[in-house]
């Protein structure tokens, strides 16, 4: 794979982390499901890690991706209600 810029071009992945930054949102394990729920559908999503606290997350992309657009989907999706007291860690 070989990297322009913030496109990948050929397959390739971006690793994200989510963590809980309040102790009364929902756990990990429940956060994951809705947040998974909210990417896009043919992203082809990894599990790597949950924890009450973290989310590690690895999506791999095909063709020309602009990870920037990958970084805003999530944002997005975190900033759903129902995901209050998450963020993604830089």
């Amino acid at each position: 794979m070989s990297h322009r810029g913030d496109t990948a071009y050929g397959t390739g992945h971006v690793d994200l982390v989510a963590v809980r930054r309040d102790g009364t949102a929902a756990t990990g394990e429940t956060t994951v499901v809705r947040l998974l729920s909210l990417l896009p559908a043919h992203w082809l999503c990894t599990l790597r890690s949950v924890g009450p606290d973290r989310i590690d997350l690895r999506i791999d992309l095909d063709g020309p991706v602009d990870r920037g657009a990958v970084r805003r989907a999530v944002a997005g999706a975190l900033a759903d209600r129902a995901l209050d007291g998450w963020t993604e860690e830089p």
